[in-house]
């Protein structure tokens, strides 16, 4: 409840994050039936760097700052530069979109998307945010408990068969955050078992994260693929060397897909020692 996205808006985790949900929803429209998106902790949708949050960290500048300078040409980046530079056209030079805004970007009209936030004054500003679209649905509440209210996905008498789950919380418990996760994602799996679930941790040191993948992949989904992107070695505990996204369910062949943008956005944000990973906890079959 004390977290507030807008001073971490736009760095390198926020970069891995939006390029990668932008992948799955091109992957879910190349269908023509509509597909449901839900976005756990959505946040406030729509950031500016130019604001007193953003501008106290200026984490901004080791990300999305530096790869728009690099401007590299890999084509998943360009996907998402070309997103952020369509956000800056609307709401001004300075402005950065959050996964709401992204997801209402890149699906279509017949699709439905639903956006949770705890925060009651996020919450407003969300609603404000993404005020006259009709796709999509706020919902203050909790985004864990969403699942189970929210899945399987319907609208009227429209049930969804594909779609994706965006969970991406502030790891305000720390390592405890992993466990919470986890019993959701398998809440989830198993309300909506062919549904796409991605969720985005922070790394520290990597070796503390054994324990999680090793839970992830026991999670009940027909495949499970960890993309990881340290920006720096991960020696240091106090502060965030990189991040990942577990993607369960993921599309066809997306590591492969994914590898080359992983290494792109090594080249263009890493320092010394910066790597990428891009591994099957559990393979397709």
């Amino acid at each position: 409840m004390n977290y507030r996205h807008a001073f971490h808006a736009g760095n390198h985790a926020d970069v891995l994050k939006h390029v990668v949900l932008l992948a799955l929803c091109d992957a879910l429209t190349r269908k023509p039936s509509p597909c449901f998106a839900l976005d756990t902790h959505a946040g406030r949708g729509l950031y500016r760097l130019d604001g007193e949050a953003a501008q106290t960290t200026g984490e901004a500048r080791d990300g999305i700052s530096r790869l728009l300078a690099e401007s590299p040409r890999q084509p998943l980046l360009r996907r998402y530069l070309d997103a952020v530079q369509a956000c800056r056209a609307r709401h001004g030079d300075s402005a950065y979109p959050g996964s709401p805004w992204l997801l209402g970007y890149a699906l279509r009209a017949q699709d439905r998307i639903a956006v949770c936030e705890l925060h009651p004054e996020e919450a407003h500003v969300l609603r404000s945010q993404l005020a006259g679209d009709p796709r999509l649905t706020v919902h203050e509440r909790d985004g864990y408990q969403a699942l189970k209210a929210l899945l399987p996905p319907r609208h009227g008498a429209t049930r969804f068969g594909r779609g994706l789950v965006l969970i991406d919380p502030p790891y305000e418990a720390q390592l405890a955050e992993f466990d919470i996760a986890l019993a959701a994602l398998h809440d989830g799996l198993t309300r909506w078992p062919q549904g796409m679930f991605a969720l985005w941790y922070p790394i520290k040191q990597g070796r503390t994260l054994q324990p999680f993948r090793r839970a992830a992949a026991r999670l009940p989904a027909k495949s499970a693929l960890l993309l990881e992107l340290l920006v720096r070695p991960d020696d240091s505990p106090l502060r965030m060397n990189g991040s990942g996204m577990l993607l369960l369910n993921p599309p066809w062949q997306f590591d492969s897909a994914m590898g080359p943008a992983l290494e792109a956005l090594r080249d263009a944000l890493g320092e010394a020692g910066a790597s990428t990973r891009v591994d099957w906890l559990r393979a397709p079959p």
